[in-house]
């Protein structure tokens, strides 16, 4: 009888192997984060994807579809007004609706970043009336900012229906 590891038993997919530059580094964990929160919100369950499972309101759905405002904001220059309004999914919009605006986000932004050289220059779209931040600081931020709602979102997805893993 073949034995199950933890690991096969988690799902998880290890960090990636990233080419030795600086850059290559950055954009692979990057996106390496950005594809692990995507894959813990595609097929979570209604209602709860968009339920609060902690004191803060915190909900699956809002986590991605904050994460959306953020990629958008940082790398296309796009500006918000209200970031707490992010931490909310409309309710038309489907999970698959707001998978595939992250993913749209996401693959906007690296086509912005696939045109910067240089970390330490300013990101090509600031946000309207802010200094631009460097190309560095922006995927540093990203790194952290993902990471952090990635975190929440695997306590949050076990939570709804046992699914754990990366």
């Amino acid at each position: 009888m073949p034995t199950t590891t933890r690991r096969d038993r988690r799902g998880d997919t290890p960090p990636p192997r990233t080419g030795s530059s600086e850059i290559e580094a950055l954009r692979g964990f990057l996106d390496y984060l950005r594809t692990s929160i995507a894959a813990k919100v595609d097929g979570a369950p209604e209602p709860r994807v968009r339920t609060a499972a902690v004191a803060s309101g915190t909900n699956l759905l809002g986590l991605l579809n904050h994460l959306t405002f953020v990629e958008r904001s940082m790398f296309l220059g796009d500006d918000v007004t209200d970031w707490q309004a992010t931490f909310r999914a409309a309710p038309a919009d489907s999970v698959a609706d707001v998978v595939a605006r992250y993913r749209d986000a996401v693959e906007r932004a690296n086509g912005v970043l696939d045109g910067c050289a240089d970390l330490g220059a300013p990101v090509p779209r600031p946000r309207p009336g802010r200094p631009a931040p460097s190309v560095r600081w922006a995927l540093i931020h990203m790194i952290e900012e993902t990471g952090r709602h990635a975190g929440h979102a695997d306590i949050l997805r076990e939570l709804i229906d046992g699914t754990t893993g990366r």
